[in-house]
């Protein structure tokens, strides 16, 4: 699907999945038990549809309001493909979770972070993720200039 944004360029709109390929986490403070409490996760995922890349590399800083619910905040580097260009790209991401077990993020590509085919890059997205899936859908649209 394209739109047309400004004069110069077209915005397309990508969709596909991701897999959770492996999730470390570790509590920072104050406690297992204790709320609000911070941790830290390593995440690995791996992209398909739009968006191909394995073994992607994510860190996220969460913090747990409750033992359900909380925010978090993460990078997330990207290296494959965006329909067929080649290149690697950073997206910022930020979302909460809550008492459902449903996870809402969005994400941005850090400016200046696209390589190869995806220099230039920009673009912003999303996903919500709910309890026990492993794979999620994800909705990006972007420009390469």
């Amino acid at each position: 699907m394209f739109e047309r944004t400004h004069p110069c360029g077209t915005r397309t709109t990508t969709t596909g999945h991701f897999t959770f390929a492996d999730w470390q986490e570790r509590v920072i403070g104050p406690g297992e038990d204790a709320n609000p409490r911070l941790a830290h996760a390593s995440v690995r995922n791996t992209f398909s549809g739009g968006i191909e890349a394995a073994g992607t590399i994510c860190e996220y800083s969460i913090v747990y309001v409750t033992q359900k619910t909380g925010s978090f905040a993460g990078m997330e580097l990207i290296t494959g493909r965006l329909d067929g260009r080649e290149g690697s790209f950073a997206v910022e991401e930020r979302g909460w979770f809550g008492e459902d077990g449903a996870v809402h993020c969005t994400f941005e590509v850090v400016p200046g972070s696209g390589s190869g085919e995806l220099a230039g890059l920009r673009g912003k997205g999303g996903f919500t993720a709910h309890h026990g899936e492993t794979t999620v859908a994800y909705r990006f649209e972007y420009e390469v200039e």
